[in-house]
């Protein structure tokens, strides 16, 4: 992230006047979603927009982190809210500071000064009571930018029972966000078809699927790459995980299988990055004395393409019954430095559907243990040109179809065209005409 204190010049505002999103999760935390937000507003406010964002003062995965309480970062204006994020120990401190969040964003839509357009999104799912509250009250545009889907992401989990009054309410809260925004953005098909199923929408629907941190695309070899070296896990082959390690993102049948390769002088793996299972591998190294593993935290932005592409695969986990609930953001970073993919989940997925049509990894379903061995294996003895081919199929598949910069102009071309200005942004409502756009 390319971070600066620039401000807007004074007075001057873009083409249809301000914009404020609302999200519990902004740059500089390394969340993916965050990252994304980030990317959108960043363009918003190149186009001459007057963006505000509000969000939390401590980083999602580490609430010992704190950010500062004002800032500009690349002409956005970011405003932190105190005591909204408490880390994600347990339910109990994921709702509290949600319930803070969403009660200070609240305040905020109804009181700022006038803005045109609000975009809302799944992070916390409760959050979208915020501009449905400022509705009733104020003219804008409203985007609904669907991260996952709640509560069925929660449902699936075991987390929340269909029938209970939480999920009532969230399904209640959903079918009003979508009949009232304006513009829809889902990340992939599946996802699209159950945001329809839910009510009638009336704004337009739209399938933008999310995106590498960079147009670049990269094949760094392991011989110039510091990353790969300071590992120190030799000539072996890596399959590393890098991301979110969710309760949606089950790592078991890889760290069952691995255990017949610990030790191996031909794989090794590498975990990077932070979450509630984040423990459940740490501990699964240390129980079993993996020497050929690693779990590290959350890479810095900047030196991400290094550590991508120290991997030689990566696996991309995509939790049984959660296809068009989650979307599997992973994949295109590791596609964007040139490398296979194993994906391992129900078949078929969004994911599984790109691995297998474009002939860039391999797929495991959840529990097959066998075949989780098997493609290990294959790993471990691919020749260098198998998997070199792999790598710049998938390459190749990100700059032809996934490329950063048009994905966020076609967010930010979504997000514009229901607009025109706060006196006459509900004129759209209701008239029937929505559709999907891919």
């Amino acid at each position: 992230m390319a971070s600066s204190h620039h401000r807007p010049q004074p007075g001057v505002s873009g083409p249809s006047g301000r914009v404020v999103l609302l999200t519990q999760v902004y740059v500089p935390d390394a969340t993916a979603v965050g990252q994304h937000f980030h990317d959108v507003m960043k363009e918003l406010a190149r186009r001459g927009h007057a963006v505000t964002v509000y969000t939390s003062d401590r980083a999602y995965n580490d609430p010992t982190t704190r950010f500062p309480a004002r800032e500009w970062i690349d002409g956005v204006e970011v405003v932190r809210l105190r005591y909204t994020s408490f880390g994600k120990k347990n339910i109990f401190l994921r709702l509290l500071g949600a319930a803070s969040f969403l009660f200070q964003a609240t305040l905020r839509t109804l009181f700022v000064r006038r803005y045109d357009y609000l975009i809302v999104s799944t992070s916390p799912p409760m959050c979208i009571v915020a501009p449905l509250v400022a509705s009733a009250f104020r003219r804008f545009a409203l985007t609904y930018w669907a991260m996952d889907l709640s509560p069925e992401h929660l449902v699936v989990l075991g987390k929340l029972r269909a029938n209970s009054f939480l999920s009532k309410a969230l399904d209640y809260l959903n079918a009003m966000i979508l009949r009232r925004a304006d513009t829809i953005i889902a990340l992939d098909d599946c996802m699209a078809a159950r945001l329809t199923d839910k009510t009638t929408i009336h704004g337009e629907l739209s399938v933008v699927p999310p995106w590498s941190s960079t147009d670049a695309t990269h094949d760094i070899s392991h011989q110039s790459n510091p990353f790969r070296k300071r590992l120190g896990l030799g000539e072996r082959r890596i399959l590393m995980y890098s991301g979110n390690h969710g309760l949606g993102l089950p790592l078991e049948t890889l760290l069952t299988a691995a255990l017949d390769f610990r030790g191996h002088d031909r794989i090794a793996f590498v975990f990077i990055g932070e979450g509630v299972r984040k423990a459940e591998v740490t501990e699964w190294i240390d129980k079993h004395d993996v020497t050929n593993a690693r779990a590290l935290p959350y890479q810095p932005l900047a030196d991400l393409h290094w550590s991508l592409s120290a991997a030689d695969v990566h696996l991309v986990s995509v939790g049984e019954g959660l296809s068009g609930i989650i979307h599997p953001c992973k994949i295109y970073g590791a596609m964007s430095v040139s490398r296979p993919i194993l994906l391992l989940g129900p078949i078929p997925n969004y994911a599984s559907q790109l691995v297998a049509v474009n002939d860039i990894g391999w797929l495991v379903p959840h529990g097959d243990v066998d075949a989780m061995r098997a493609v290990l294996r294959m790993i471990a003895d691919s020749d260098p040109v198998t998997l070199s081919s792999m790598g710049k199929r998938a390459a190749d598949v990100i700059n032809t179809r996934f490329r950063k910069s048009d994905l966020v102009a076609k967010v930010c071309d979504r997000i514009e065209a229901r607009g025109g200005g706060s006196d006459s942004v509900h004129g759209s409502q209701g008239s029937g005409e929505g559709g999907m756009k891919i």
